[in-house]
């Protein structure tokens, strides 16, 4: 079986061991992905980290960043030499790149499937309101990262088959517990973009508050960065905090290796809330606790196990923030770091125009 994968997420290296499994199931895969995808972090460039097995071909991309229009000009092309019996088409059905790989699917008489994060009933203006529904119609397969993700396409008239599988496992050769303890302050974790709604704000103002002894150590980049260095200088605890930017994704067991727990403040928006959250389980692979707040899919990953809480001790002051984390010592001495109540149901498109966003 000839299969054509479209990936962008594929210029991240951790990312091809997906890729190499599924060629070792005999599978004469092909994956094309972009040289490199710029986002509000800058331009991350394609790593070549798992190659075996199948063929790894970076091609043209035009409007590099922009989530919406991005497309390929070379694509039909390959897919017309390749003559692929399934399209996978990993991106999202309102985007210009999906319309674009399965209309030359279909020319070339291949399956097709999309992928999608979307757990919000967005209502989109045209042209992509139109593009979407026309790749729900025809797409043969989706597959979803989430269960509310699924809730969104079947309420808006996906009707074909679909499964919820995340889009990208956790490798536990790669990411493994440390072999030894620091000795070292405890030390508090954030990996991730930069933004707004990621709450790292909230993060720094709920660390000045704790006392004893701590270090946090925040790993990315983006547009919030020097306002968040200001923060932590008005708050005091600029000494405390060690910024790392955005590190190869083969580097991140090492990083994790340097935290006693992971933090996840992120914020709910009325256009965007966390999707997923794969340091969660990255973290976890690690045993390394987790403190989350409420936001999308956040308290739907299943809880760490009483056996593998840790031994270190948390300075213990309240988080104190909006959104509520734990508090932090009862969390991590009970094992239930991470864990949040359960949330109410999923309920997608209540009100269509109160999603109604420009693109």
């Amino acid at each position: 079986m000839r299969v054509l994968m479209l990936s962008k997420a594929c210029i991240v290296g951790i990312y091809q061991r997906k890729l190499e499994e599924i060629a070792r199931l005999g599978v004469d895969l092909l994956a094309l992905v972009p040289p490199s995808w710029k986002d509000e972090r800058g331009e991350t460039p394609l790593e070549r980290a798992y190659t075996s097995g199948y063929r790894l071909e970076a091609i043209p991309i035009r409007l590099n960043g922009n989530f919406h229009l991005h497309h390929y000009p070379t694509l039909a092309d390959w897919i017309d030499r390749f003559r692929p019996h399934i399209v996978h088409i990993d991106e999202e059905p309102y985007n210009l790149a999906t319309w674009q790989a399965l209309w030359s699917a279909h020319r070339a008489g291949a399956r097709t499937l999309f992928f999608s994060w979307q757990n919000l009933c967005r209502v989109y203006p045209p042209p992509f309101r139109w593009g979407e529904g026309w790749v729900l119609r025809h797409a043969d397969y989706a597959l979803m990262g989430t269960e509310s993700a699924a809730q969104v396409w079947r309420a808006k008239g996906y009707a074909g088959p679909l499964a919820v599988v995340p889009q990208f496992g956790v490798d536990p050769d790669l990411f493994q517990p440390a072999p030894q303890q620091e000795d070292r302050p405890f030390t508090i974790g954030y990996v991730g973009r930069l933004v707004e709604e990621k709450g790292v704000h909230l993060l720094l103002e709920a660390a000045a508050r704790l006392d004893h002894d701590w270090r946090l150590r925040i790993i990315g980049s983006g547009p919030e960065r020097a306002a968040l260095g200001a923060l932590a200088e008005r708050l005091g605890i600029a000494r405390r905090v060690a910024w790392i930017d955005w590190a190869p994704s083969t580097d991140m067991p090492a990083h994790y290796h340097r935290l006693d727990a992971l933090a996840i403040p992120s914020l709910t928006r009325p256009n965007w809330k966390e999707q997923f959250g794969r340091v969660i389980i990255e973290a976890h692979a690690c045993k390394i606790p987790v403190l989350g707040s409420d936001s999308g899919a956040i308290p739907r990953h299943p809880r760490r196990r009483r056996a593998d809480r840790p031994r270190r001790r948390c300075p213990g002051a309240g988080w104190g923030a909006r959104p509520p984390l734990q508090r932090c010592r009862p969390a991590l001495r009970s094992g239930r770091a991470g864990t949040r109540p359960r949330p109410p149901a999923f309920h997608p498109c209540p009100d269509r125009r109160r999603h109604r966003r420009g693109v």
